[in-house]
């Protein structure tokens, strides 16, 4: 289904939703607004659900690049809508759009704990951290009611199982009873993702997600529970987020965080051409400007795919980029988080009925 846009659509993130790059036919309809408002005084296209027995649920990588080698991404697709999310493509691979198709179909895993624990069961699972929200946003908005990071959270508190947390979504807050007792034992780490403090730029790149100041009052929450947490300022893109670099950290530091990241913009794929969309339909008199910047921090490219590169860029912008972000982070006091704990994992022993009198 493909639908263009000239102007921002209400409440989304992308302006348009091109065809799949694997569709085989493309297919021409018009997209009518949701009788469902996402706030008072506006509307949005409706979110539409649907439900999928996961085959397994633990995806595991190799990359040298990103700290974790495994994670748990409950939804396909994401309610926040956020234009420059690099998991977009990944709904291409369901015959769907990486534009308005990825904020407004979501995929729910609703067996996603029950797999999880079967998973952490199997005689040869070794531990390690395992991530949340390293694709999609765990905590966007449909969480509320379908619970299943909660599930999935209850699963890895119960199994004493290491996790690290990435999210946007004020939702966080709801699970402080279970992580605030896995904090206890170094079972858990948090990183609030937090772009910019214009909350203007903040509600058109991230149309669903939390305000900014919002993101901000839930670093300090968690932190006064005792939940080790952090700042990533994510996505960092030239000339229009990357002024409020030192601000962010340093309302983090106020708030409560004890560690920091950061990426700068990466646009795999499909992603490239509803960034620039929805740049010409938000920013026309930057739009040439951020992506002037934004190839001289990528070889002359929109995108390098590069381990060790495709975070941080290269170039002359990239490491005035670095240099400000670690200045910045060392005159704060940030720090490297410790490991967490992989030594308290404890499965459930498999039930002997048979050979309980012997032992």
């Amino acid at each position: 289904m493909r639908l263009s846009s000239k102007t921002p659509l209400s409440r989304h993130g992308a302006c348009s939703n091109p065809d799949s790059r694997f569709l085989k036919l493309t297919r021409s309809a018009e997209v009518l607004l949701g009788e469902e408002e996402w706030e008072v005084d506006t509307a949005a296209i409706k979110t539409e659900l649907s439900f999928e027995q996961a085959k397994s649920i633990i995806s595991y990588n190799q990359s040298p690049d990103i700290p974790f080698d495994r994670s748990v991404n409950a939804y396909r697709g994401c309610q926040h809508g956020c234009i420059y999310c690099y998991a977009r493509p990944t709904h291409e691979y369901l015959g769907l759009s990486a534009g308005l198709d990825f904020e407004t179909k979501i995929v729910v895993k609703d067996n996603a704990a029950e797999r999880l624990r079967q998973e952490l069961s199997r005689p040869n699972y070794r531990p390690a951290p395992l991530a949340l929200g390293a694709n999609t946003d765990p905590y966007q908005p449909l969480e509320q009611k379908q619970r299943v990071t909660r599930q999935v959270l209850e699963v890895l508190a119960e199994f004493k199982h290491p996790v690290t947390i990435t999210t946007k979504g004020a939702l966080i807050s709801r699970d402080i009873d279970l992580l605030a007792c896995m904090a206890e034992n170094n079972l858990v780490r948090v990183m609030i993702s937090i772009a910019t403090m214009e909350p203007e730029i903040a509600r058109r790149l991230e149309p669903k997600a939390a305000s900014p100041l919002r993101r901000m009052a839930i670093v300090s929450q968690l932190s006064e529970a005792g939940i080790p947490t952090g700042v990533i300022v994510a996505p960092i893109i030239p000339a229009l987020t990357d002024q409020d670099i030192e601000k962010v950290l340093k309302l983090a530091k106020q708030s409560g965080a004890c560690m920091a990241s950061y990426v700068f913009l990466r646009l795999p794929l499909g992603v490239k051409e509803l960034f620039v969309e929805w740049l010409e339909a938000n920013y026309p008199e930057r739009a040439t400007h951020v992506m002037s910047l934004l190839r001289q921090s990528r070889g002359g490219r929109e995108n390098v795919s590069n381990f060790g590169e495709r975070m941080e860029g290269c170039g002359v912008f990239a490491q005035m980029i670095k240099q400000r972000f670690t200045k910045t982070c060392n005159r704060l006091g940030f720090v490297q988080p410790e490991p967490l704990n992989i030594g308290l994992f404890s499965p459930p022993k498999p039930v002997k009925p048979q050979m309980d009198m012997f032992e």
